[in-house]
């Protein structure tokens, strides 16, 4: 089965967020378990692509508008990534450094997804799925359906994923001439709120949507940004699947970024290995619980409350906990968590931006991770700490709730709160140092966590059911 997944985002191509983890991760899964599944992505001038040999495989140009575009296909020589990649460059448009925050945002994506289609139809393709991810690539369905210059496209099934349903990509009605010759009758299927809506046209075009969660299914419903009563009209159409993470990069027993390997059998020696060598280098006392956060600096992530909700547990709890942070966000959140290290020195340490390799040993050497998210579609993070026996600390909304269980009921083997407070924050902070100072329980609880499975394996298959019922559909 030929797949195509289009996406804004792919590890280690270029990264922003969990986006791209999931789209660098999951047809690498999909072939090894006998698919035939390929990424597309516009064309970044980064580290990635200068040290890599690309072929090109396919020129044209594309019309945005009235304006004619010169675009290239080029193709990674060595498929290394585990799947074949494909870069779409237009020069001037999509060749630039960054993902995000150009002026002319809306024009670089919609160029993408009219060169993309270019190239499929020119060059006669025939793929049996177009995966779509978020709403950069959401006009690819209406496209497919609803333009004759695509029409033999228009039997070729569509999924699309929804990474975070709060993000649009909305366009005014004055770049509808940016789109080629559609049926006018249809464009109603565009337009939500007045204006077009690419999230809103995949729902309403693809064959099938999915979220990365099942609770976040839900969810989108009563919190998707004024498309609630849309996912209400469409949830027979939707599925949730939780992501997977890719477990020959996040592997204890090989992981090259940290400095101590361990497993799942024997995780104590490790763990208190890699914790030492965290605390020596940030300065914090390593027999204390060591509770850390690793995200991006955002409203969205809670991140907000942290400080305050460290701040009280510190004076309720003196001198029993330490606390790191890692991530990068808004600077006024910065400034906050900033003045926390400044505070109490040798109890809080702060990193303000992102490394990779640090990110690695904090889940390795940390014992708990605060993920006191307002929405969470999946999250990665708390999948990322239970591979490395730390016990997630989280907001029960979106994937956090389908993926943590309280250790408190049956089976658990983390700590949820309900609501985004510092009072819920406080609590749950207090409830972790009580249970780090029950060492049996948490030992318990490490091997439990480490033992489940949440790899891209099972994902994977998950998606590929998907797929062959919708080409049983044909």
């Amino acid at each position: 089965m030929r797949i195509y997944h289009l996406a804004a985002e792919c590890y280690p191509v270029a990264k922003v967020g969990g986006l791209a983890d999931v789209v660098g991760a999951l047809p690498k899964y999909q072939n090894k378990a006998g698919m035939n599944a390929a990424v597309v992505l516009p064309y970044y001038n980064r580290k990635f692509v200068k040290e890599n040999v690309f072929d090109v495989v396919f020129q044209a140009a594309t019309l945005l508008g009235n304006k004619r575009y010169y675009f290239e296909v080029l193709k990674e020589h060595t498929d290394k990534l585990g799947f074949e990649l494909y870069l779409i460059r237009i020069p001037g448009l999509l060749d630039r450094e960054e993902v995000y925050m150009y002026p002319d945002e809306r024009e670089q994506f919609v160029a993408f997804q009219l060169a993309f289609l270019d190239w499929i139809s020119y060059s006669q393709q025939t793929p049996d799925i177009i995966h779509c991810h978020d709403h950069h690539v959401g006009l690819i369905p209406f496209l497919m359906y609803h333009s004759r210059l695509y029409s033999r496209l228009a039997n070729i099934a569509t999924v699309f994923t929804i990474h975070n349903g709060q993000y649009h990509g909305v366009l005014s009605w004055d770049k509808f001439n940016y789109l080629p010759d559609v049926d006018l009758n249809q464009t109603g299927l565009l337009d939500w709120g007045g204006s077009i809506n690419p999230l809103a046209a995949a729902v309403k075009c693809a064959w099938r949507y999915t979220t990365v969660s099942p609770s976040y299914l839900h969810e989108l419903e009563y919190s998707s940004n004024g498309l609630e009563y849309l996912f209400y009209l469409e949830r027979s159409k939707g599925s949730g699947i939780i992501n997977g993470i890719d477990t020959d990069v996040w592997n204890p027993k090989a992981d090259p970024m940290i400095p101590n390997k361990f497993t799942p059998a024997k995780p104590e020696e490790g763990k208190a290995k890699n914790k030492a060598a965290l605390c020596e280098k940030f300065g914090l006392d390593v027999e204390k619980p060591l509770i850390s956060f690793i995200g991006r600096l955002v409203l969205e992530k809670g991140a907000d409350l942290i400080a305050a909700a460290i701040r009280r547990s510190l004076f309720e709890h003196p001198g029993e906990f330490n606390f790191l942070m890692l991530g990068t966000g808004e600077p006024w959140i910065e400034q906050q968590l900033s003045e926390l290290k400044n505070q109490f020195p040798g109890q809080c340490n702060v990193f303000v931006g992102y490394d990779e390799s640090l990110s690695h040993l904090i889940y390795a050497g940390s014992d708990f991770l605060l993920m006191p998210s307002r929405v969470e579609p999946c999250g990665l993070n708390q999948l990322y700490s239970l591979r490395y026996g730390t016990v997630p600390i989280v907001r029960a909304t979106g994937g956090l709730k389908d993926t943590v269980i309280d250790f408190g009921d049956e089976g658990g083997y983390g700590i949820r709160f309900n609501n985004v407070s510092v009072d819920d924050m406080s609590y749950s902070i207090g409830r972790a140092i009580a249970l780090y100072q029950n060492k049996p329980h948490l030992q318990l609880l490490r091997k439990r966590m480490m033992a489940l499975d949440f790899s891209w394996d099972r994902s994977a298959k998950e998606y590929i059911t998907l797929y062959e019922s919708l080409k049983n559909t044909l």
